[in-house]
């Protein structure tokens, strides 16, 4: 490959590395560890020519090899194009589910510049960082190699006041590329999924930082507490309502009862519907609710609406017709948003089915916040 991008460029911001030394100390004595990594379809390593390619799995390796005398055990929690509004919900049951040492959050070039998706964002980081096991948690923020688009202003902010290890493909790989000195397409076939060349150079820059910190890993540093939020910070509790841990009031609308067998196995443990009139009614609490339901690309899907509190005025229309072709999507829709605390009612309700249609409409979750 023999691109040089700097990678020593690529730690952005130093943190507190409290953790990180803590973890290699215990690795370099042989304590049994757990890494994990939590994002978007680059984590998940989608066009990479296979797992071991991707950048979650030779970081993972990194450590295999530099802590011989560890057992490590491998956690890729990626699922393409999902936000860290979902990273949030799903966090428990993929990721701390397993008492990790070290998690790795990648949602850069999932999430918009936006507060909201800072204050999701927020809610992820927090709930990560203040969990029991206090893994030591590293940032990563990708960027749209064509657009310089991303996310990571706004996380970048939030890494900041939890004063966390922080790095960037905007200051190592992506200056190279607008120079010409990397053809974009020698490392990304859409600018913005890395190809197998693309993940070993943002894993470089991920193990760059790791070798300074290796090297860092005897000295003495303070832990860090935890700061007040920075945001108004309602998502550090987000939770799925599905068929195994709600009872919906279900009129047309069936559970899904086949549970999911890994990570990417997403349109489980919800409910479906193929009739017109077709409803289904949650009793949630929390300020922040949405749903999660399936895009198809199998045309023509039903449609669906989505009223919380009664309030038809403001529905939100549930398209599953879905008008890309990369594959079903998990798609995300927010019916409310920093609203009164306390108990709501959410009805989906099928509005517009077709003779044809080609699979019934999925609803996946609600996920609720507070």
């Amino acid at each position: 490959m023999g691109y040089d991008i700097h990678a020593e460029k690529g730690w952005v911001h130093r943190g507190n590395l409290y953790r990180f030394k803590q973890l290699m100390r215990r690795a370099a004595q042989g304590d049994r560890m757990t890494m994990a990594f939590l994002g978007g379809s680059i984590t998940q390593g989608s066009v990479s020519t296979q797992y071991t390619n991707c950048y979650a799995y030779l970081v993972f390796d990194w450590f295999v090899k530099r802590f011989p005398r560890t057992a490590f055990t491998y956690i890729n929690a990626g699922v393409g194009g999902t936000t860290s509004q979902f990273g949030a919900a799903r966090l428990e049951e993929d990721v701390l589910l397993y008492k990790p040492d070290f998690v790795s959050i990648e949602f850069s070039v999932n999430d918009d510049n936006t507060d909201f998706y800072q204050e999701t964002y927020e809610g992820l980081v927090r709930r990560v960082y203040g969990n029991i096991c206090e893994p030591a948690v590293l940032l990563i923020h990708n960027i749209c190699y064509d657009t310089g688009v991303s996310a990571e202003e706004k996380h970048r902010e939030i890494g900041a006041h939890y004063d966390l290890p922080s790095v960037s493909m905007r200051t190592t790989i992506y200056p190279e590329v607008v120079s010409g000195v990397i053809d974009n397409r020698q490392i990304t076939p859409d600018d913005l999924h890395p190809n197998t060349d693309g993940h070993a150079l943002l894993a470089e820059v991920i193990t760059d930082f790791l070798d300074k910190v290796y090297i860092q890993m005897q000295e003495e540093e303070q832990p860090a507490g935890m700061p007040k939020p920075l945001t108004a910070n309602a998502y550090e509790h987000a939770r799925r309502c599905q068929n195994h841990n709600s009872m919906p009031v279900c009129k047309g609308f069936t559970a899904d009862n086949v549970f999911k067998k890994y990570v990417n196995d997403m349109f489980r443990c919800g409910y479906t519907a193929s009739e017109k009139g077709a409803s289904i009614a949650f009793e949630v609490e929390g300020t922040e609710i949405a749903v999660q339901y399936r895009k198809s690309v199998k045309l023509p899907a039903p449609v669906a609406v989505a009223v919380v509190d009664g309030d038809e005025e403001h529905a939100v229309t549930l398209d599953a017709n879905f008008d890309e072709t990369w594959g079903d999507c998990l798609y995300i829709s927010t019916l409310a948003h920093h609203i009164s605390a306390g108990r709501h009612t959410v009805e989906v309700r099928v509005t517009e089915t077709h003779e044809n249609d080609a699979v019934p409409f999925y609803l996946v979750s609600v996920i609720v916040s507070a």
